[in-house]
């Protein structure tokens, strides 16, 4: 292929606008098309965002020509089925969090994605990142010493729109889910594989049937000896930080930690600096940057968000749900 990646858009919500913004800012990326339930919703978002085709269906976007790879933004529990539909028309696939309700679901999506040998990536934008860059860049000259412990939160009160597909189980709602994955993925790419997991929720009905997870928090201890300290909730505007500490000082990641300007380095002798991390776009700017690359290099994953990676993190998501009795009607 050219250098010029030519994207669509599948969905037309909240996320696939900030996505769309943020593609602007990617060089070689062309938004190209987009598709939805709808034509007059395809054509509305087309008409916004100076998009050239618009398509009445997520089928009709898999089978279109023009189109590179496709960006999955619809609700949670649509990922892996619109993944294998975009994946089974032949375009590569950036998916947006969380990959799909369950491990189960995510390793067909990974199966599909490597049968047919085409690029397949999370859409975990924290990865990729100035910030992160950095804090990996500090822990690995020593600074801080020997890292012992990662804290990570992502807290914010959500709508108690018993409709809002936060709230609604059929949806995928909750907090872990939508928030919880920030944490557990920084924590993952910073720690490595984790050997133990364990969690506490509280649940935002006693009718298991019904009922999500308001407020998560769970501890992981990793195969360098190293501990995590997550947590989420749709409940609670938290400081919403990351705090990486070590024997000689801690970095810390601020507020909305996934989308940081700066970062702080403390050390033990009481002294303190900041570190401007600036970013591009929106953000999403820089998976978008790194899929076009991959596309063009002809890789099929990302060496910073690898398909063992995402299948790891979805197989922790059961185990944390397994532990505070969080079920969705795809794990039948």
């Amino acid at each position: 292929m050219d250098d010029t990646v030519r994207w669509g858009i599948l969905g037309t919500g909240g996320i696939a606008r900030a996505f769309a913004l943020g593609l602007k800012h990617a060089p070689g990326a062309v938004l190209a098309a987009v598709g939805s339930r709808t034509l007059d919703n395809a054509q509305a978002f087309a008409r916004e965002l100076g998009i050239e085709k618009a398509y009445a269906s997520y089928e009709e976007l898999a089978r279109a020509d023009g189109v590179d790879i496709i960006y999955i933004a619809t609700p949670h529990p649509m990922h892996a089925a619109n993944s294998l539909l975009a994946l089974g028309g032949g375009k590569a696939v950036l998916c947006e969090k969380p990959f799909a309700i369950n491990r189960r679901e995510a390793g067909e999506v990974v199966a599909l994605a490597r049968a047919k040998n085409l690029f397949l990536m999370e859409a975990m934008w924290t990865r990729f990142l100035p910030a992160l860059a950095e804090v990996k860049r500090i822990m690995a000259s020593g600074e801080i010493g020997t890292v012992t412990q990662v804290h990570a939160d992502f807290g914010f009160s959500a709508t108690l729109d018993p409709e809002h597909r936060v709230n609604k189980r059929e949806l995928g709602g909750g907090a872990l889910l939508d928030l919880g994955i920030y944490p557990l993925s920084i924590a993952h790419a910073l720690l490595g594989k984790v050997e133990n997991v364990q969690a506490q929720a509280v649940m935002s009905s006693t009718d298991k049937d019904n009922a999500v997870d308001t407020t998560t928090a769970f501890v992981m201890k990793h195969a360098g000896g190293t501990l995590s300290v997550c947590s989420c909730s749709i409940r609670a505007r938290s400081s919403s930080e990351l705090i990486v500490s070590g024997t000689g000082g801690s970095i810390r990641m601020h507020r909305m930690f996934h989308l940081t300007d700066r970062i702080t380095v403390d050390l033990q002798d009481g002294s303190s600096r900041t570190v401007p991390t600036p970013y591009l776009g929106n953000g999403y700017t820089h998976e978008a940057i790194e899929a076009g690359r991959c596309l063009r290099e002809g890789l099929i994953e990302h060496p910073l968000m690898t398909h063992e990676d995402t299948l790891a993190l979805m197989a922790l998501l059961d185990r944390i749900r397994g532990q505070i009795g969080l079920r969705y009607p795809s794990d039948a």
